[in-house]
């Protein structure tokens, strides 16, 4: 966490939470949803503004965490703006090493690999579940075919309790 963050929260620590206003995408991309966005759907259905600023990009990514209860945020300031999510929490880059990166920038060592009814890839890692970018699932499979990876089948829908994750923290703050 940046070390302005930090002094922020130290400064003002009762700041209400966001939800609804900030979703991350199967690509790794960044959405901002106004109020008009959020009221046409949830994310997804309604994605909202994508993001292109890339130092506002890389500040979201260097704060970005979860919850005990699974929540994605980003640590805006002394506000957290938890984040909606298309898929899992993070995105996976596969270079032709077959090394893996997450949409924040993080290697990791995936320690699963999952694959779901609809084709889908997915690795666990110590910082999270994440699907694998649709542009380097060939990569992916190539890995797969050398034996790297042994995909493990699953379904979509259990993954969020699997892997204790919170596809829309929105959808609980409104009940």
């Amino acid at each position: 966490m940046d070390d302005i963050v930090k002094q922020a929260l130290a400064k003002w620590p009762n700041v209400p939470h966001c939800h609804g206003w900030l979703g991350l995408d199967a690509r790794g991309n960044w959405y901002m949803r106004d109020d008009r966005t959020q009221a046409a759907g949830p994310f997804v259905t309604a994605k909202g503004s994508l993001l292109r600023h890339d130092k506002l990009i890389d500040f979201i990514q260097r704060n970005y965490e979860h919850d005990d209860a699974g929540q994605w945020f980003f640590q805006n300031g002394p506000q957290r703006v938890y984040v909606e999510l298309e898929a899992a929490p993070f995105v996976w880059r596969v270079a032709d090493d077959f090394s893996v990166t997450a949409h924040t920038g993080v290697p990791v060592e995936p320690s699963a690999c999952l694959l779901d009814e609809d084709g889908k890839l997915y690795f666990a890692s110590p910082i999270g579940l994440g699907l694998v970018h649709t542009q380097d699932v060939g990569i992916a499979a190539e890995a797969i075919e050398q034996g790297r990876w042994q995909p493990e089948p699953v379904q979509a829908a259990d993954l969020p309790g699997r892997f204790a994750f919170v596809m829309s923290p929105a959808a609980g703050a409104q009940t």
